[in-house]
Parts: C-alpha cells; sequence; structure tokens
C-alpha cells in the first residue's frame, strides 16, 4: 500500500467547482435573483460539457469506462462493504452509480430550468417557447423543482458514503484525496496528464472563468434577457393613461381577464368607492383596448397566474387573488399601511416597472426600503 496520485488537478477543480457552484444555485432560487441563479446553471453546464469530454480523453480513473457499474461487481462490493481492503481505486460501484446519477441529473435540472426561464418567465435563449407553450409552464416548473429536489437527494447519499468510507476505509484517505489527489491503494503508478489534456483543461478553465466574469458584471445578458419591452400606453391609448393613470397606479391591461375589466368598466360610478365615470365613447375606446390586451391574450407569468388565481369569480381587485394573497404573504400588512405605500392598491410602490406593462421580479423594491 502506498500513497498513489489518482485524481489529477483538473478533475479536482471539476468536483470543487460543481460542489460550489450547485450550492449556489440553491442559495440563489429566489425570484429576484433570478438571473443570478440562471447564469449559475449555465456555468454548471460548462463544467457538465467538460467532463463530459474529459471522461473520454482524461487520465484513467477520471474515465466514465473506468466507473464500475457491473451489476455482479455492485453486489460483490456490498457484501464486503465492511472489508477495510476494497480492491477498487478509482470510483466503487456505488460511488460510480451515484456519481453517474449525479451528472445526468444535474444536466436535466438545467435543461429543464432553461426551459423554466423561456416557457414561464420568457427569457433567455428558449424565450421564443413562451409564446406557444406558455400553458404548460406550471408543469416544466413542477418538473424542474422535482429534479432539483432528487438532486439533493443524490447528494446527500455521496455525502454519506464519503462518511462511510471515512469510518470504515480510512486507511485508504478516499476523502483526503478528493483535496490532495492522492489515495493510499495498492502499488501502482502515478497518473500522468500528457500535453493535450493539459491544453484541454487549460482551455476549459479559461472559457469557465470569463464566463464568470461576464455573468457576474452583466447578469441581465442575451442568456436571461427577456422577450418582454416596456410599453409606452400613452402611445398605446392616451385616455387609458388619462383617465385611470391619473388616479392610481396605471395597472397593465394583462394582469386581468377580460370579464374583470368588463365589470370594472360597467360600474365606474361605484369604481372602489368613488364615481369614476367617463363619457360613454371614451368608456368604449377604454374597454376595448382593456379586452384586446386582457390576460387571455397575454404570455406573461403574472397573467397566467392571476386568471387561473380568477376563474369564474367575479374579482376586479388584484389583491383579492389567492394567487396576490400568496405572493404577499410574508410581507406584514403594517407595510402595506406605511406613509411611503399607504394602500395594498399601490402596486407601483414596489414594481417599479408595473407602468411600463412589467412586473420584473429583480426590479422589485426590497421590504427593508419601506420599513
Amino acid at each position: 500500500m502506498k500513497k498513489t496520485y489518482i485524481w489529477s488537478l483538473p478533475t479536482r477543480i471539476f468536483h470543487h467547482l460543481l460542489a460550489i457552484f450547485i450550492l449556489a444555485a440553491f442559495l440563489t432560487d429566489d425570484d429576484k435573483l433570478i438571473n443570478y441563479h440562471s447564469n449559475i446553471g449555465y456555468a454548471i453546464l460548462i463544467l457538465l460539457i467538460f467532463r463530459l469530454f474529459w471522461g473520454f480523453i482524461g487520465p484513467k480513473y477520471s474515465l466514465f469506462k473506468d466507473f464500475s457499474t457491473n451489476i455482479n461487481e455492485a453486489k460483490e462490493f456490498m457484501k464486503n462493504i465492511f472489508n477495510s481492503e476494497q480492491k477498487y481505486i478509482g470510483h466503487n460501484p456505488m460511488a460510480s452509480y451515484i456519481m453517474i446519477a449525479i451528472l445526468i441529473t444535474t444536466f436535466l435540472v438545467i435543461i429543464s430550468g432553461v426551459l423554466t426561464l423561456g416557457i414561464q418567465e420568457g427569457k433567455g435563449v428558449l424565450s421564443f417557447l413562451n409564446s406557444e407553450y406558455f400553458k404548460k409552464m406550471k408543469l416544466i416548473e413542477e418538473i424542474h423543482e422535482f429534479l432539483a429536489n432528487f438532486l439533493i437527494v443524490l447528494i446527500i447519499i455521496h455525502l454519506f458514503g464519503i462518511a462511510f468510507d471515512r469510518i470504515f476505509h480510512k486507511k485508504h484517505q478516499t476523502l483526503n484525496s478528493i483535496f490532495t489527489g492522492y489515495k493510499v491503494v495498492k502499488s501502482i503508478e502515478d497518473v500522468r496528464l500528457n500535453i493535450f489534456q493539459k491544453l484541454f483543461s487549460f482551455i476549459a478553465l479559461t472559457i469557465f472563468l470569463i464566463f464568470i466574469f461576464f455573468a457576474l458584471f452583466k447578469p441581465n445578458n442575451i442568456l436571461t434577457a427577456s422577450i418582454y419591452e416596456p410599453i409606452d400606453y400613452k402611445v398605446q391609448n392616451i385616455s387609458f393613461v388619462d383617465e385611470c393613470g391619473s388616479c392610481h397606479t396605471l395597472y397593465p391591461p394583462n394582469l386581468l381577464p377580460k370579464k374583470s375589466w368588463e365589470l370594472i368598466m360597467n360600474d365606474l360610478e361605484n369604481h372602489f368607492g368613488d364615481d369614476a365615470t367617463v363619457d360613454n365613447e371614451v368608456n368604449k375606446n377604454i374597454l376595448s383596448f382593456l379586452v384586446k390586451n386582457s390576460a387571455e391574450n397575454s404570455t406573461m407569468e403574472a397573467s397566467w397566474n392571476f386568471i387561473n388565481s380568477i376563474g369564474n369569480k367575479d374579482i376586479i381587485a388584484l389583491s383579492k387573488t389567492n394567487y396576490w394573497e400568496k405572493r404577499h404573504e410574508d410581507i406584514p400588512r403594517k407595510i402595506f399601511k406605511s406613509e411611503k405605500i399607504k394602500s395594498v392598491a399601490n402596486c407601483k410602490a414596489c414594481h417599479s416597472d408595473i407602468e411600463k406593462g412589467l412586473i420584473e421580479d429583480e426590479n422589485i423594491k426590497d421590504i427593508s426600503d419601506f420599513m
């Protein structure tokens, strides 16, 4: 038995970066951090692409063909799992299964994440799918969340395996090898990288670092950019702006369904406690504009959520929907009564882009600004 170099530097760097960035992905799983979360996902994809090629051109023990996936070997390993003498220098059968599962699941998490970003948020390289598949947005998101949770389970099993090995196979120094590259095994030659492997790993690391710096300085980039542009409602319908925006937040038409807008415009003399009656022609003009651009005709996530929350109910206030309540349940009620907000109807106090027809999560003001 001797200390042998089996994990090359590129292999170890990949392992550590993958662990760090998967953790970062879970820590940024927040609507306000969606651009950072998405860029982290793309960074992980770069790592996975490297590992895919490394599995075919890398040094021994990093190669996929060195993974012990034979079912009989797995059975034998489990029978002798407490035996301190282990014949596997690289990945043992169980570690091989888990590592392959982690790599595949991580890839699927990223793909489902890119689909979710494109279909649900209308952002990124697959944003063109938003208009065609937006009704599937919840399904895609649920698949993404399921895969992410499954990845957590695999990681926990992986960590358990490391702890188990540390206790029962301590003399092999498997845990240490993740950091040093050296493992105590039966006499064998140290792995060596050839010039091609060194060049490939250097180029891959360079590409990865360039992307990280790019994403940090420009989180809203081509990979996360939204297809939705700010709307100038004065250009689209000046009456809508003059009559509605002069009294309260200019609510985008796509936030309420056709039925709600008709209920509002047909009862303006009792408009939330005020008489907001307008000329009949102006009323027809505004109603026509609102119906044309109502939630039924939008593929925005907020539109989809509000229209599904309202259903067939006669709801005309966004704050009366279950969706609004759920999205704001963590905000103390006193915040809405503060001097800076005054009412739940004052959406623009927090949603700085709402009067431009947008409700981007990253543009929502922090609660601390009103406390």
